[in-house]
């Protein structure tokens, strides 16, 4: 395991949050939160058919310091999950709607989180991205002033950490949508012990091409620096005059970043997808994400293909997000 995930762990286990999992019964859910409840890092909520699950635990020979199994149907508090749900989708859910939807495991699992009955919640390994943080957007809601997600990926090679976001939500950006990607992504970084200068990239730097393209980055670097003034933020910049000191003294020799940033700002998610990609396999670096921005509260997404480790990483992750 990573010095990063080393680090996490014992921040995490001095905090002990409760974590909620709604797919219960999935082999590598259990397989990892069994380990991180033997390790006492985190407390897990397993959501399922309370027997089914047992029976699952027990086939696998897994055994659990500290789990709680809850099952929506016969959940004793669903009726205040019900008036909750129906008061924060204001009118967009009847009673009778709410019971329907809050059997759905993600969405009585997101109801836990913001009811405050768990710290964060990891999904994703049976359900796609839309099911997972769908929930979320409707019940958890973004921070104040941020309007949309943005799905981040921490780069680890050996001492290096760098954050690369957005990778994984939003297709086109606009200006406002850069900007405040800025500003959660530094949030973000400080969490995994990187100290945020951010370089919001282009095609262009400082002017060197003209285009729509690069005035939204334009745009998007005086907006976050406005949203965030206590945060390093510069741009536009080509990646090279972002992270080479010796090509920032010719191309943009004025900027505070002088060519170290640690935090990188993608004008769009196919820029951002490739570049995590390449950095991945190209340069030796492990990927760690996406990690979602800008909810209240942490709510994670696994991919289906995951295995127990890629779980327990992702734990140890949203737990530090709930710090």
């Amino acid at each position: 395991m990573s010095d990063l995930f080393l680090e996490l762990k014992e921040k995490v286990q001095t905090a002990y949050p409760t974590i909620v999992y709604p797919e219960g019964l999935d082999e590598r859910i259990l397989q990892a939160t069994s380990r991180l409840s033997k390790e006492k890092i985190l407390k897990p909520i397993l959501i399922g058919n309370v027997e089914d699950v047992q029976a699952k635990i027990k086939e696998l020979g897994l055994e659990f310091a500290d789990v709680e199994i809850y099952d929506p149907a016969t959940y004793p508090d669903f009726e205040r999950l019900v008036a909750v749900f129906v008061e924060q989708r204001k009118g967009k859910a009847t009673e009778e709607e709410a019971r329907k939807i809050l059997l759905d495991e993600n969405y009585f699992g997101t109801m836990l989180v913001y009811l405050g009955k768990a710290h964060g919640l990891v999904s994703g390994a049976a359900h796609t991205t839309a099911e997972t943080v769908r929930p979320a957007l409707q019940i958890i809601k973004t921070k104040p002033g941020i309007k949309k997600t943005s799905g981040a990926f921490i780069m680890v090679r050996g001492e290096e950490r760098y954050l690369f976001s957005d990778c994984a939500i939003n297709i086109a950006p606009d200006s406002q949508d850069l900007a405040e990607n800025a500003v959660v992504s530094a949030e973000t970084a400080r969490i995994f012990g990187i100290e945020p200068r951010v370089a919001m990239l282009s095609f262009s730097t400082k002017g060197s091409a003209k285009s729509p393209e690069t005035e939204k980055v334009i745009e998007a670097t005086r907006l976050a620096k406005e949203m965030a003034p206590d945060v390093l933020i510069d741009g536009e910049f080509q990646f090279d005059a972002a992270f080479v000191p010796e090509v920032a003294k010719k191309k943009a020799p004025d900027s505070p970043l002088k060519g170290n940033a640690t935090v990188f700002i993608f004008p769009s998610l196919e820029a951002g997808n490739i570049g995590y990609k390449m950095v991945q396999r190209l340069g030796g670096f492990e990927a760690i994400g996406p990690i979602l921005q800008g909810l209240n509260k942490p709510v994670n997404d696994l991919s289906r293909g995951c295995n127990a480790e890629d779980v327990y990483k992702l734990s140890l992750i949203t737990a530090a997000q709930a710090l």
